[in-house]
């Protein structure tokens, strides 16, 4: 048996998005990176390895499976950084997130299953603290946009002397959708954790004060539509919001417990940003029809509809896509700024799978310069567990991430 130390290893690299991280790491992991892939089938592995074009290459394959938890302890037990793909994670996560924490593996992943993330903050954050284990979920399009834009227009504020009261956020984007997220997203409702996930503080942990009624009502998901006059936007529901408000709130909890608070009564709500009330209205309507749908016995005639897992939007579709990310930043004394998040690639799998690669070669490369110092650890966020490391890495492929005083270019689309 190889024992040799792995950097990085990626688990669930036979699925449609683990083939698309094969290839990403395939070409921008850096000289001298020992990476391996681990999954079901080695057949898939093999294909995805030899599918992937450029200048770096998996050092090994290791067959470990979910359903064999000493298979993945075996390979975990080797690694320095896991980063999976493998979801739905209330399904197929525990076994690999668990050995992570008992080998003191750092890891990340792209679920944006919030309960179940719920419950591996209970299980896991006091342990990976003490041993300095980053366990980084939502390192995908959920929630990296989302984390890193709302760092940015809050530092922004602390550097100009206040801090940052409300953050009001507003997507644009183009993409398709995979079967992994599909999915997931029908596995949210069959388990029953659907209405869990509602809840606008799931991810602060048990040990969150109670919420006043005011600060429910602040948070609560909206329904309807709103004109923004600092967007010049309509704004309705976006269907990430469920996931990446909770990820924003337990990064600005975890601040404040650091000593770095974003606000004594900070609130961050997210929005899909449209021309016309109408267009507005109309993706509104759509969104809750269709968890109507998945939430009733319609749901068979949707899965029905969706792509089955392990497969995926054209690589026309991927090459075409496209995301923006405004943010309006309120400080405590009234000033204003401003945040842009924007990028090229079909978010939810070319953008998901640069912000995946990056978070792991952050942590396996950039370990001194993380947040917190190389011992800090715990169930974190993008923003609290990578930060500007990831900030910075992410610029360098070619994502604009930026804060300014005043609305950054000009907009379009939508």
């Amino acid at each position: 048996m190889n024992t040799q130390p792995i950097d990085v290893l990626l688990y669930g690299a036979g699925g449609f998005t683990g083939r698309l991280t094969v290839a990403e790491l395939a070409r921008h992991a850096p000289p001298g990176l020992r990476w391996a892939l681990a999954g079901r089938h080695r057949g898939k592995l093999e294909a995805a390895r030899d599918a992937a074009e450029g200048p770096s290459r998996p050092a090994e394959i290791l067959e470990a499976d979910s359903c064999r938890p000493e298979t993945v302890d075996a390979a975990v037990s080797r690694s320095r950084v896991v980063l999976t793909t493998a979801g739905p994670f209330a399904a197929y996560g525990d076994p690999v997130v668990d050995a992570c924490v008992r080998h003191r593996a750092h890891y990340v992943d792209i679920t944006g299953e919030t309960p179940w993330v719920a419950d591996v903050i209970e299980r896991h954050h006091a342990q990976a603290a003490v041993d300095g284990t980053r366990i980084i979920p939502f390192c995908g399009f959920d929630s990296v946009p989302s984390d890193l834009g709302t760092l940015l227009v809050v530092e922004h504020l602390r550097n100009r002397g206040t801090a940052c009261a409300e953050v009001v956020s507003a997507f644009r984007l183009r993409g398709g959708i995979n079967g992994g997220t599909a999915a997931t997203a029908v596995q949210l409702f069959e388990s029953g954790q659907a209405r869990r996930s509602g809840h606008p503080f799931l991810l602060d942990g048990a040990a969150r004060p109670r919420l006043s009624r005011e600060e429910f009502l602040r948070e609560r998901d909206p329904k309807g539509v709103r004109w923004n006059a600092d967007l010049r936007r309509w704004l309705a529901p976006f269907f990430m919001a469920m996931v990446n408000t909770r990820v924003v709130r337990r990064s600005a909890m975890l601040a404040a417990d650091a000593g770095r608070p974003y606000g004594p009564r900070f609130a961050y709500r997210e929005f899909m940003a449209m021309r016309s009330r109408l267009r507005a209205t109309v993706l509104a309507v759509g969104l809750a029809g269709v968890q109507i749908a998945l939430a009733s016995p319609l749901r068979p005639l949707v899965k029905r509809r969706l792509p089955p897992p392990g497969t995926g939007p054209s690589e026309e579709v991927r090459r075409n896509g496209w995301f923006r990310l405004d943010l309006v930043a309120r400080g405590e004394d009234g000033r204003r700024a401003f945040g842009l998040v924007k990028d090229r690639g079909d978010p939810g799998n070319t953008v998901t799978v640069k912000c995946l690669c990056e978070a792991a070669l952050a942590l396996a490369v950039d370990g001194d310069r993380l947040p917190g110092g190389p011992s800090f650890g715990g169930v974190l966020t993008p923003a609290t567990g990578l930060g500007q490391v990831l900030v910075e890495r992410l610029r360098a492929r070619g994502m604009t991430l930026e804060a300014s005083d005043a609305p950054l270019d000009a907009a379009s689309g939508g």
